[in-house]
């Protein structure tokens, strides 16, 4: 059987930060945010070339231990076969270590380009195939979800597939992160958590997630207590002291603040009325970023002229 054919131009795409749990959804609730990372694939005659500017260009590898290269390479098995030759070029701005999606970002750009630069790609792999494979890769759905589809995304698995449902946010939140310096591995603040939680711990955040789609989406007054959470924040406060002790200061202000994905960046949901001022709180140690919501999620470009 011959393998697929591939197109001869090259492919651009935009993927989005996301930040996922918001507090009580653990495992299950995301938001895609305005700060993108942009991925260029073209097919080449042999070989593997990757070129790195912005985050992680003095870190990332540049071989196909890089995660967005094992995405394509998955992607292409899926789609039936590896072309002879990659050359990628990553335009990254997505802090890396910092609970803002960079590593879901990584494997939405590369299942997408693959997809993309092979013809036929969209009949073979379809949306719901895209959301199960980058699950695969990352583990769990919670920051594919929205890099995908963009909006507030609600994830889970269903006998063992992905599934998600996207919602639009309410036009008056504005999200404000608060990025530290120094990463936190997403691997050493899961390691924190306990292997069971008091069952009214567990009923509590029941309670808070499902209030959060409701003030997230129609009632953004509610978000300070929907933004409540007992299930990881606590568990994972030793890894990151800073970032707890201002999700503690800015709650006791008033302002829905959690803890963005696996930390260690703090997240604020507030409205257009107190965005500046809130993200003058944090002071000195802290990039302070008002963001735009992303409603569109992971897209093919065309190549900048």
């Amino acid at each position: 059987m011959a393998g697929p054919a591939f197109r001869a131009a090259a492919v651009r795409v935009r993927v989005p930060a996301t930040s996922a749990n918001l507090g009580p959804g653990f495992d299950a609730l995301g938001l895609a945010l305005g700060l993108y990372d942009d991925v260029v694939v073209r097919v080449a005659d042999s070989g593997l070339h990757v070129d790195i500017a912005g985050e992680g260009a003095e870190t990332l590898p540049r071989d196909e231990s890089h995660l967005l290269v094992r995405a394509l390479r998955t992607a292409f098995d899926l789609l039936g076969g590896q072309p002879r030759g990659l050359e990628v070029v990553c335009a990254n701005r997505i802090p890396h270590g910092r609970g803002l999606g960079s590593s879901s970002a990584a494997i939405c750009a590369g299942i997408m380009a693959a997809r993309a630069v092979t013809i036929g790609g969209d009949a073979k792999l379809d949306d719901t195939a895209l959301l199960e494979l980058a699950t695969e890769i990352e583990g769990h759905p919670d920051n594919v979800a929205p890099c995908l589809l963009g909006g507030f995304t609600l994830a889970w698995m269903d006998a063992g597939a992905a599934r998600a449902i996207r919602l639009d946010v309410a036009d008056s939140v504005v999200p404000v992160v608060f990025v530290p310096g120094k990463p936190v591995l997403t691997e050493t603040a899961r390691g924190l958590l306990p292997r069971s939680v008091p069952h009214v711990d567990a009923a509590a955040n029941a309670g808070r997630a499902a209030l959060l789609v409701e003030a997230l989406t129609r009632r953004p007054e509610l978000l300070l207590p929907a933004t409540e959470d007992r299930l990881h924040q606590e568990y994972r406060a030793p890894a990151m002291p800073e970032s707890a002790a201002l999700v503690e200061r800015l709650r006791a202000d008033g302002v829905p603040a959690v803890i963005s994905g696996a930390g260690p960046t703090v997240l604020a949901l507030v409205d257009e009325a107190t965005a500046d001022k809130v993200a003058q709180v944090a002071g000195e140690g802290w990039a302070a970023n008002r963001l735009a919501l992303d409603s569109g999620g992971a897209s093919v470009l065309p190549l900048a002229s």
